[in-house]
């Protein structure tokens, strides 16, 4: 079994070390690497898994959309989210999913974020996407730094909510981070945290993002980068290979 990553960043990605200790735990021989590529790139990569080169692949910033728009069938959830992180073939197909919905639902659990309270989502990408379609029928707000990107991705998922502008706190709400920042160190701003029920960062870098730091000083709920990609990632071994994910060997390759 071949598989990839897709993005750009990749260097950063723990993904081939969680998914080769998945697939030696579970008695499957294969191969799982990351490969940084261009809007060129992912199209060579959807016709290699179309022509059984490659088995599957997951897909991470910036391409969700284009994986979405590359796929020849999808599932329901990346159907409404327009955003597709977990390709396959199946039956000379590509198949995209979007395992980010089913993780986000789960992890929110886990962590225990609050279920009535208010959501604010941070950026307007493929991430956001999957955000929307996982808190919909609550009170959304979206932010990014283009209002207009805010306003077109809140059409496309057919959500109802509110664009805030960038930087705007909204008072006890759960804040979900859908951009990168924090990858590289950076923080978003203070206010918006300070203002938080909870905190749910669905990035992660080399070592715990400030905003995540932050959001723990603070005493509320924090959903963690690292837990999101653990399920997201135990969602499309599943789709790959039929089997369950053994999910501690995941966890302790982390």
């Amino acid at each position: 079994m071949k598989l990839v990553l897709l993005g750009d960043p990749v260097e950063h990605s723990r993904s081939p070390a969680i998914q080769s200790a998945a697939l030696e735990a579970s008695g499957i021989e294969g191969t799982y690497e990351a490969r940084r590529v261009d809007e060129a790139g992912m199209v060579v990569a959807v016709d290699e898994i179309r022509y059984g080169r490659l088995d599957g692949a997951n897909v991470t910033m910036p391409h969700k959309q284009l994986a979405f728009e590359l796929a020849g069938r999808v599932s329901k959830e990346a159907l409404r989210s327009g955003a597709v992180n977990t390709l396959v073939r199946s039956d000379g197909e590509v198949w995209g999913y979007n395992t980010d919905v089913d993780g986000i639902r789960s992890v929110w659990t886990t962590a225990g974020l609050p279920d009535d309270a208010p959501v604010l989502i941070l950026g307007t990408g493929g991430a956001a996407a999957g955000a929307l379609v996982a808190v919909a029928g609550r009170t959304v707000m979206i932010s990014g730094r283009r209002a207009d990107a805010a306003v077109d991705l809140l059409g496309r998922v057919r959500v109802d909510g509110t664009v805030v502008p960038w930087g705007g706190a909204v008072e006890g709400a759960v804040v979900v981070n859908a951009t990168p920042l924090g990858m590289a160190g950076e923080a978003i701003p203070d206010e918006v945290l300070a203002a938080a029920l909870g905190f749910f960062d669905l990035t992660y870098g080399p070592a715990e993002a400030p905003s995540v730091v932050r959001a723990r000083s603070l005493g509320i709920p924090v959903a963690d980068g690292r837990d999101m990609l653990i399920a997201q990632a135990a969602a499309g071994f599943e789709i790959w290979t039929g089997v369950p994910a053994p999910v501690e060997a995941m966890r302790s390759a982390f």
